[in-house]
């Protein structure tokens, strides 16, 4: 059922189920009726993105925005069919926009074998379908998102990685900054452009005030997540 797909995160904010509670997308709806979409799964889950609108009672021709956190395939995949759906191009953070633009993920951590290796195979091939860029964010910019989603630069994942913290009802979108699956975790080292910084500008996340952590990879935070964070961060430095 469409609904499954869809759960509450605060009023007019919802998380998409892309892959049970391992992938997933999100939705923000404006007073007037107009929806933000951010991150779009993989290749197979631009559909289920579309799906998803139907589920809170709105349709593609109410998305307004589209946005991602990162320029990796199990976000970006299923762009493409979201932006051909919905007719509106992607803002991503400036450090990822080219990444999005070519279809390319970011490289891999050099200083780890299977990262350098996996540089060494798949250096210019495309692992998702090129996607339209129309607008790039810096840190600290408030995109006129429900009242104002602000950009958190947290690079390292990527370049341009970047949660998305929505003031008005305290959901913070980390991206891969942390994930969330079968308790806090480090992204895997393998995917990441510069794990070290990774897990530097994941300590962002502790100055930031939410009272809703919400996670692509894994479910949801509600009960104190930023202490929750913190305490992950702190056992897990250096």
């Amino acid at each position: 059922m469409a609904a499954d797909l869809v759960v509450p995160l605060a009023p007019s904010v919802w998380r998409i189920r892309l892959l049970r509670d391992f992938i997933n997308g999100f939705i923000f709806r404006d007073d007037d009726g107009q929806v933000t979409l951010v991150d779009m799964g993989l290749k197979t889950h631009g559909p289920k993105v579309i799906g998803a609108l139907s589920a809170i009672g709105s349709g593609p021709s109410d998305v307004t925005r589209l946005l991602l956190t990162h320029a990796h395939p199990d976000h970006a995949g299923g762009a493409a069919h979201v932006s051909r759906e919905t007719g509106k191009p992607f803002g991503i953070h400036e450090g990822d926009a080219d990444f999005a633009r070519s279809g390319q993920s970011p490289p891999r951590d050099g200083t780890l074998r299977i990262g350098a290796l996996a540089n060494r195979l798949m250096g210019g091939r495309q692992a998702f379908e090129p996607i339209e860029v129309g607008e790039t964010f810096v840190d600290g910019q408030v995109v006129p998102v429900a009242g104002g989603l602000e950009v958190v630069h947290t690079p390292g994942h990527s370049p341009g990685h970047a949660a998305y913290l929505h003031r008005d009802s305290g959901v913070l979108i980390t991206g891969d900054s942390i994930f969330n699956v079968r308790g806090l975790r480090w992204p895997i080292k393998a995917f990441c452009t510069n794990f070290v910084m990774t897990m530097q500008t994941a300590e962002r996340l502790t100055t930031l005030d939410y009272s809703t952590a919400a996670f692509t990879h894994g479910a949801e935070l509600r009960d104190n997540p930023r202490a929750a964070i913190g305490a992950f961060l702190a056992r897990n430095r250096n």
